[in-house]
């Protein structure tokens, strides 16, 4: 699985993505997201709320709730604004 960082998130994590190889008991984004947190506290503190983070499977703004699969790719960002 691919996984892409944007925006304060990327700049915290200092990458902006990574392949990983997903787990079989993970099967949402909001379960991806207890596994990467569960990596380091650099990953605690960036997911501490998920609430000012969007995230999109497969160029698609999805919800921490949809499924996902190992074939996917999953990218985490900031909220958009307009202008």
């Amino acid at each position: 699985m691919k996984i892409l960082y944007f925006s304060w998130i990327k700049d915290k994590l200092g990458k902006s993505e990574e392949n990983i190889i997903l787990q079989e008991q993970i099967k949402t984004v909001e379960q991806l997201v207890i596994f990467l947190q569960n990596k380091n506290d650099i990953y605690k503190d960036i997911f501490k709320d998920n609430k000012i983070i969007k995230v999109s499977i497969n160029m698609e703004v999805s919800n921490f709730k949809d499924s996902i699969s190992d074939q996917d790719e999953i990218a985490f960002f900031p909220p958009m604004t307009g202008g």
